[in-house]
């Protein structure tokens, strides 16, 4: 088992609130629990089934000086006795708040805290291992002055094979009906009972467990002691015979808190995966570590680090009837059970680490019935009209209402619209009143409208960005949903950005063997760094090489997120006016044949319009040109291409043009030999006109293969004073032509 000590607070799974999209008017409602939750309820409680009632006041009593609570107990005037640690004290409180310090120790902590039948106090410490007593109108005092009525150093188990191995850690103490004291420890396991009713009390082993420790102590009415162990999950009954049965096996390793209900129904909380550790041990300086929970995550631990910050696999609380059957109850993955409590109107759960205590009912349902300004609520105990509730992170204890209070407040999240938005009628299913206010920036706090209360069918609230709305209940009142009709005021679209390729034709299929080459276009945000994760028209398109197309591609937003249509234009250099390309384009990408235009400079106009979610009058549109850009599908020409041969010597001149890009590369050959590149006069091939200049060694040309690949044997020569010169040109874009001529 792990000592676990709870330092931040659970994240909560991120959920959306349940927005109707639509054309024209829009509806934001609430209606589950899921999104009720993420709201702040004071004096609210919400259910499972998605809604919200009045619930009790949780209020705060006192801020200790402590950073955690561990347990509380209460005597017959009300008081409140707290087990705290950092620093480890035993407070007294009274009803009205006021507080005295009865008991203090260098231990890490008091863990627990009980009173006794004769009104003394009794206080476990860990690691240190022992219990004290603090009488009735004693205070202040330390580990020298208080009386140890248990010292688990001096009472080892029989399984505690050497000193090391005695308890160290107790968990939990409780009361039999004649008075006597027993003691849950931990490191290893064992239940001890100690006769109190002495000024010195004698403790004698009571039961044994192979598990690491015994976490929590339950008496029966017929005086049955059920127990909980850390290790194996297990729930003991020990009849007065000291005989242990296992009367359920729990699905997780730890059983955190016990409770019964009048009819003799058992519930058992439990946390962890049985297959290894959930929580960090606690650190303890000099002294050897047993493990056991209190339940802390640290930033940096398993925990803080896991997938959600959520708890491995959770809590669950199981119900056990009266004939032994068990059922699960209940679970959450985000909160750990520390305290069980049952009563007449359902059994209520403190958990951590969100500081929420539960109301669960039989048929399964729950109620979120309150919660506290603090990390983990730990422990309850009977409190005039109401219950004490112990909380860790800070160490704060609180009173929790018996009865629903006479008014709760329950305010949402705040919605945001997106643009500024005309707010309309609220729906209400159900009979609180109910509030409104909007603002311009997401913090209600800044300047924001007044609450506004709704009315039949006046508006929600003045026209802004965001909302929020409050419920205000009494008892026996209650809402079900909360639905807030807007209208967004139209915003033009927007044409992000634009790319376009020419020789490239867009395709949709799945490239397969033999297909052309296959490419993608990517956006010039993307080529950047870029990326767009939340629009998948932005993602890579798949495209073809294909040199008679030329393929524009576009990212376009709107804030209202209408569906968009887009018209394509192309407008060539030294033009006026754009030419239609396609209208009503619903796709963000288009291709079409550059034979349709000739070649030269273009730039091309995407012009995205909202209409089909607005009327004729009402529809706004957006535009973005492209860069510029070139089609070029005409090769270059070749002229005056002649050669002679003098002196053994080949020399031969052309020119080759291109009507719209540069000359980028020439090459030759002879009598059918490789090809070789061939540099234009002045060596720089940048201009629409090249001219060449060639000369080669025939001699040279002899002693190189005439052909790629090898013959069988050599060609025949007929007349060696004759040559044939070939030569290959392209432009930038890949167009090329060839011409040759007879030398002799």
């Amino acid at each position: 088992m792990i000592l676990r000590v709870v330092t931040a607070s659970l994240l909560a799974l991120t959920l959306f609130p349940h927005v109707l999209q639509a054309q024209g008017t829009r509806l934001w409602s609430q209606s589950r629990y899921d999104e009720f939750e993420k709201g702040q309820p004071e004096s609210i409680a919400i259910s499972s089934q998605g809604y919200l009632e009045a619930g009790p006041t949780l209020r705060s009593v006192l801020l200790t000086p402590s950073t955690y609570i561990w347990a509380v107990a209460s005597d017959t005037q009300g008081n409140a006795y707290v087990a705290t640690g950092s620093p480890a004290t035993v407070l007294k409180v009274t009803p009205a708040g006021a507080s005295t310090k009865l008991f203090s120790t260098k231990d890490l902590t008091v863990q627990t805290v009980r009173v006794g039948p004769d009104g003394s106090v009794y206080a476990a410490t860990v690691p240190g291992g022992k219990v004290y007593r603090i009488k009735p109108g004693q205070s202040a005092l330390d580990e020298s002055t208080a009386t140890v009525v248990f010292d688990s150093a001096a009472n080892p188990s029989k399984a505690a094979s050497t000193k090391q191995d005695q308890a160290r850690y107790i968990w939990d103490l409780a009361f039999d009906p004649q008075g006597a004291l027993y003691v849950a420890t931990g490191g290893p396991a064992a239940i001890y009972r100690v006769d109190v009713s002495t000024d010195t009390p004698h403790a004698e082993l009571y039961f044994e467990s192979d598990e690491q420790h015994i976490r929590c102590l339950l008496f029966e009415p017929n005086g049955n002691l059920i127990a909980g162990s850390d290790g194996g999950g297990l729930v003991y009954r020990i009849g007065k015979d000291r005989k242990g049965l296992v009367i359920y096996n729990a699905p997780k390793r730890e059983v955190t808190a016990l409770a019964e209900s009048a009819d003799g129904r058992l519930y058992v909380a439990a946390v962890g995966e049985k297959t290894k550790s959930t929580l960090p041990p606690l650190p303890v300086q000099g002294v050897a570590v047993a493990t056991a929970t209190i339940t802390i995550v640290t930033p940096g631990s398993v925990q803080a680090s896991s997938s959600n910050g959520l708890i491995p696999d959770g809590s669950q609380v199981d119900e056990l009837s009266p004939q032994g059957a068990p059922r699960k109850l209940w679970a959450s993955r985000e909160d750990v059970v520390y305290a069980l409590r049952s009563t007449p109107q359902g059994l209520l759960v403190a958990t951590g680490n969100r500081g929420r205590i539960y109301r669960i009912l039989e048929n399964g349902s729950y109620l979120d019935l309150a919660r506290a300004a603090t990390g983990q609520a730990t422990a309850f105990a009977p409190a005039p009209d109401g219950l004490y509730v112990a909380t860790s992170n800070t160490g704060r204890l609180y009173k929790l209402g018996s009865v629903p209070a006479a008014q709760g407040n329950y305010l949402s999240d705040v919605f945001d619209s997106g643009v500024f938005s005309q707010f309309g009628r609220i729906e209400v299913n159900g009979n609180g009143a109910i509030y409104a206010r909007s603002g311009n920036v997401e913090n209600p706090e800044r300047n924001w409208s007044e609450w506004r209360k709704v009315n039949g069918d006046s508006s929600a609230a003045p026209a802004a960005r965001f909302i929020q709305w409050k419920a205000v209940l009494e008892p026996g009142t209650r809402v079900a949903s909360v639905g807030i009709n807007y209208l967004p005021v139209n915003i033009a679209p927007v044409v992000d950005e634009i790319a376009v390729e020419p020789g490239a034709r867009a395709t949709q299929s799945t490239q397969q063997s033999g297909q052309p080459q296959q490419i993608t276009i990517n956006l010039p945000s993307n080529q950047s760094g870029l990326s767009y994760t939340q629009d998948p028209a932005t993602a890579p398109l798949s495209a073809v090489r294909d040199r008679s197309a030329v393929t524009v591609r576009w990212a376009a937003h709107d804030d209202n997120g209408d569906d968009l249509i887009y018209n394509v234009y192309v407008r060539g250099d030294g033009e006026k006016n754009w030419r239609l390309l396609r209208s009503r384009v619903t796709e963000r990408f288009y291709s079409f044949d550059s034979i349709r235009v000739p070649d030269g400079g273009y730039r091309v106009r995407v012009v995205a319009s909202d209409a089909p979610a607005h009327t004729l009058g009402d529809a706004l549109t957006g535009e973005r040109e492209s860069d510029h850009f070139i089609i070029d599908t005409t090769p270059p020409v070749v002229t005056v291409l002649q050669g002679t041969v003098q002196s053994g010597v080949l020399h031969a001149t052309f020119a080759a043009t291109d009507a719209t890009s540069p000359i980028v590369r020439a090459e030759y050959s002879l009598d059918a030999s490789r090809w070789q590149l061939l540099e234009p006069v002045g060596k720089l091939s940048d201009s629409l006109t090249e001219r060449y200049d060639l000369t080669v060694p025939l001699a040279d040309l002899a002693a190189s293969p005439s052909q790629d690949e090898p013959q069988a044997a050599p060609a025949p020569v007929t007349d060696p004073q004759e040559h044939i010169l070939t030569v290959r040109v392209y432009d930038r874009y890949e167009n090329v032509t060839a011409a040759k001529t007879l030398v002799h």
